[in-house]
């Protein structure tokens, strides 16, 4: 999977998960583009989509923050000849399927959507959770409920990724402000009472970074994929 966070002209990547770690975990293996995307419309960034998605051939597009109207979703499905679109409640979080997938809405707030997963071809099923948080700490709680709330019932391969707008420790910023333990704890122990273990990866430990230089700059892990 990669997943990325822009701002403004600012895009970091990251690959994962690693192969032996979907088999040991009886995931379908699946190649996914998670992106923190800010303005589908600009032709710049939505051709890069375009070409990660012709040399990928990902089963799954998520593109956070649009910031264009979803009624225009089934445009950009065709672009990237995807037979399935879809968005969250309040149109911050859109997804593609291809095709070969059925895909089941289980839980959609303003802060996530949880599908199920069908792989036609394996008769496999897979619960993916995809999450573009709100930064204020207050706001985040709702959704670690919800999240507590799947736990419950969880019975199947299950993977939570997108931007969190949290860290998760103190090590994954620098720069800026001290964090201190109240600021992620909450994010730290919903993860691990819902048994959520993060992926390994390749590439920059950071997803985010200010746009700035010198003692203004800072970087932070907001962005990152979680499986049980």
């Amino acid at each position: 999977m990669q997943t990325g966070s822009k701002d403004g002209e600012v895009k970091l990547f990251r690959i994962l998960p690693k192969r032996n770690l979907c088999k040991q975990n009886n995931f379908p293996m699946m190649k996914t583009l998670v992106w923190n995307f800010r303005a589908v419309n600009t032709h710049k960034a939505f051709h890069k989509v375009q070409m990660l998605h012709k040399h990928r051939k990902f089963v799954l597009i998520s593109l956070l923050e649009p910031f264009q109207q979803s009624r225009h979703i089934d445009r950009y499905k065709r672009r990237l000849g995807m037979n399935l679109a879809n968005h969250n409640c309040n149109g911050k979080i859109w997804f593609f399927v291809t095709d070969g997938i059925e895909v089941d809405v289980l839980m959609d707030t303003d802060q996530q959507v949880t599908i199920k997963m069908l792989f036609q071809d394996s008769g496999k099923c897979m619960i993916l959770n995809i999450v573009y948080a709100k930064c204020d700490a207050g706001e985040r709680m709702v959704m670690w409920d919800n999240t507590y709330q799947l736990a419950s019932f969880m019975d199947l391969p299950w993977m939570v990724g997108g931007d969190f707008n949290v860290i998760m420790h103190e090590e994954e910023k620098i720069g800026g402000l001290l964090v201190y333990p109240a600021e992620y704890e909450d994010f730290a122990f919903c993860m691990n009472s819902c048994e959520l273990s993060e992926v390994e990866f390749k590439g920059s430990p950071f997803t985010w970074w200010n746009g700035r230089a010198g003692h203004d700059c800072i970087f932070k892990r907001l962005d990152r994929i979680l499986v049980n």
